[in-house]
């Protein structure tokens, strides 16, 4: 099935990492801002089943440890065929790359990130007909309802702007559509596994009013892909009792997130980062960070570089939000999920954003409510934590009603190092320990000195084994 390919194509690689130094040649990614991965139904006559095409230069053109412009555009036909089925197979873009020994494939539509090793290169892996020989042959197999199919890389080349622009049209048609349900309006939810083997734990739930983490797949292409493929990656979540309309935590999603997770998660609540947050794998198009200085959250995506207003980028920030954990106060989250009323519901909602990048807030200045949209900093307001709360004090954001303002009288505290000042203050501090869940109410927390060491010197000193 693969003759025509020289390295192994299967699931075995699916998960595979491919770290900058082993890398041959990056397509998309962080440092390119424009990338597309596109699928479009077509008419029979429009298609030549098994063409390759391949608009700019071919990968063994491509210069070692660079990073380029890079689009994929699937165009397919069957009689079965509608375009409701468009989002559905694109996504199947992710996972059978990473069937390929050797490419690493990361994100979607916008924001594709795909990775070459120096190996598979190494071993004949130099042109895109032979990756894109591999892609016909998986949608052929596990998708038969596919009669004709066509595939066009793109590297540069006069259509690229042209197709690129066509495909980010085509997202918001996509995307347009499914505005307007409600959560409570359906029976079922679907539930998506195409990252499960970057994060085993993690379990995606699709609601009308919560798009996946990605952005790629609304509830109508989880419908979709449901009813194409019964025993594909995307399937039906019985929605269960409503156990808590203000966090949204539904009977049948808790019983799939166990089920799903092998145990690691066995609560869900889908419109909160706080408690039981829903699990992200690495593929979010953004992450919703907690600032407990403010009070509030920051929003972060992918394309924005730099320091975020807390001193961290986003691949840090991407690193404690990710792995299919529940990490309180981290939360992946699309682009489009933001246009939900549902979007951190149990939070405050828009009145808990303070800071986010301008180009997120230009995106969705039509769905950010006015009365707050002014209060809301951007890297153009602040870019630390000072700033911040001199641009929320003087915009009178809403959260600026939850700060507490030391009184004069206040006793101080002292030791022998001298009078003791408060490392950190919070309105609202949320811990767990021991299963259970402890809120520190307008808690002050004091410490006479900060020793910051490496965390293998203190196992050591304690006896610990340093692993």
């Amino acid at each position: 099935m693969f003759e025509d390919i020289p390295v192994e194509v299967g699931l075995v690689h699916e998960g595979e990492r491919i770290r900058k130094e082993d890398m041959r040649v990056e397509l998309g990614g962080p440092k390119v801002s424009e990338k597309f991965e596109l699928v479009l139904v077509k008419k029979s006559d429009e298609i030549t089943d098994g063409k390759i095409s391949i608009l700019g230069p071919d990968l063994a053109d491509l210069e070692e440890g660079k990073s380029y412009p890079f689009g994929i555009l699937v165009e397919v036909t069957g009689e079965k065929l509608e375009e409701d089925l468009e989002g559905v197979f694109e996504r199947r873009i992710h996972e059978y790359l990473n069937y390929i020994q050797g490419v690493m494939h990361l994100n979607q539509r916008y924001d594709l990130w795909m990775r070459v090793g120096k190996k598979a290169f190494a071993k004949g892996l130099n042109s895109f007909h032979q990756i894109g020989s591999a892609l016909i042959s998986l949608y052929r197999s596990e998708l038969p309802i596919i009669e004709k199919i066509q595939i066009t890389f793109f590297t540069g080349g006069e259509e690229f702007e042209s197709t690129y622009n066509l495909a980010r049209e085509r997202y918001e048609t996509r995307d347009a559509r499914a505005r307007g349900l409600l959560d409570e309006e359906v029976d079922t939810f679907y539930g998506c596994a195409l990252c499960q083997s970057f994060a085993p734990s993690h379990i995606c739930v699709i609601t009308p009013q919560r798009y996946a983490n990605c952005g790629a797949i609304s509830w109508f292409d989880g419908r979709a892909a449901a009813r194409m493929d019964p025993d594909g990656p995307i399937f039906p979540i019985a929605k269960g009792e409503y156990l808590d309309s203000e966090h949204g935590e539904y009977s049948g999603v808790n019983e799939h997130a166990i089920k799903r997770s092998m145990g690691a998660v066995n609560r869900v609540w889908l419109y909160s980062a706080f408690g039981y947050p829903h699990t992200s794998c690495g593929c979010f198009e953004a992450i919703a960070f907690y600032i407990p200085e403010v009070e509030g959250f920051g929003i972060v995506h992918r394309r924005f570089a730099g320091p975020t207003v807390n001193g961290l980028a986003f691949s840090t920030l991407a690193d404690s939000t990710a792995g299919g954990r529940q990490v309180e106060g981290f939360h992946g989250i699309s682009l489009e999920y933001m246009r939900s009323v549902k979007f951190l519901q149990a939070d405050g909602g828009w009145n808990a954003i303070v800071w986010m990048p301008a180009e997120i807030k230009e995106i969705l200045r039509q769905i950010i409510p006015e009365d707050v949209a002014g209060a809301i900093a951007t890297e153009q307001d602040a870019l630390n934590i000072d700033a911040l709360k001199s641009f929320l004090t003087s915009h009178h954001h809403p959260v600026v009603s939850k700060w507490i303002v030391p009184e004069n009288t206040e006793e101080e505290i002292s030791s022998d190092f001298g009078p003791a000042t408060p490392v950190m203050s919070f309105g609202e501090l949320p811990l767990m320990a021991g299963g259970l869940k402890i809120i520190l109410k307008n808690a002050k927390i004091y410490a006479e000195r900060v020793i910051i060491q490496p965390a293998d010197t203190y196992r050591k000193k304690q006896g610990g084994k340093n692993d």
